[in-house]
């Protein structure tokens, strides 16, 4: 049984082909997170001005680094603990315009913070974000899905280790999560600064929030929603607007 799974999970990354984009294209058939609308989503709402030195934990495939990449003129950091994930990372970097710009280390995110003496003012991250669920048989998802790598109390704990002063870090999680993960923020002196909830289709519930956070507790918390579908499965305006610089078809 399980080397039928192994088979077929293997057959599905075989006949993955690349994801291509208005500026690069990326290959994610090894990557333990796959380019999703989760990803392209923080990557096109995270606000990069000014940001000259930038971390993406959990890099992946690297789409969020590159997203980054073509929009600013950023050094950029990825951090993997799947090693398969960098290697790709590393070939979709290199295959970019701005490959001088980006790098890939091969660490878990609680080595690395540990162990570095840089820092950073912009931190991203699409991390792992289910707990105490149903584990799947296909290891790539477990790492990709799972926080028990990765839980918010490491992530936090790291970020406060790498973020510069007047820093900002922004992270997508799931709707439900967004209360925890502010209340961890503010508890170590983070605060929500601004707020994207995201909702899938007109009609449905919250599915995401993607949230950035910075050192100075802020009067008001800026907050906008975006609705990803119309009742039709067509893609709204607001949508098309924020991710237009990346689709294709936008």
């Amino acid at each position: 049984m399980l080397l039928q799974q192994i088979t077929i999970s293997i057959n599905k990354m075989c006949k993955r082909k690349p994801f291509i984009f208005k500026q690069f294209s990326v290959t994610d058939k090894n990557s333990a997170m796959k380019v999703g609308t989760d990803a392209v989503l923080l990557g096109s709402w995270v606000d990069i001005n000014k940001r000259i030195n930038i971390f993406d934990i959990g890099t992946g495939s690297g789409v969020i680094a590159l997203m980054l990449a073509q929009r600013s003129e950023a050094e950029i950091t990825g951090i993997d603990i799947h090693f398969a994930s960098v290697e790709e990372a590393k070939i979709n970097f290199a295959q970019s315009k701005w490959k001088s710009r980006l790098k890939v280390i091969h660490s878990s995110f609680q080595e690395y913070a540990a162990n570095c003496s840089e820092s950073y003012d912009l931190i991203v991250s699409n991390p792992p974000f289910f707990t105490n669920s149903l584990r799947s048989p296909e290891e790539l998802k477990n790492i990709s899905k799972h926080n028990d790598r990765l839980p918010y109390s490491d992530l936090i704990s790291g970020i406060i280790q790498l973020l510069t002063k007047t820093g900002k870090y922004c992270l997508i999680v799931p709707a439900n999560d967004a209360p925890l993960l502010i209340e961890l923020s503010n508890q170590n002196g983070l605060y929500c600064v601004r707020q994207l909830t995201v909702y899938p289709k007109q009609s449905k519930p919250a599915s995401r929030k993607i949230i950035e956070f910075g050192t100075s507790k802020p009067e008001t918390i800026i907050k906008e929603e975006v609705i990803i579908r119309n009742v039709d499965n067509s893609y709204t305006a607001d949508y098309m607007k924020l991710t237009k610089d990346f689709y294709l078809n936008f």
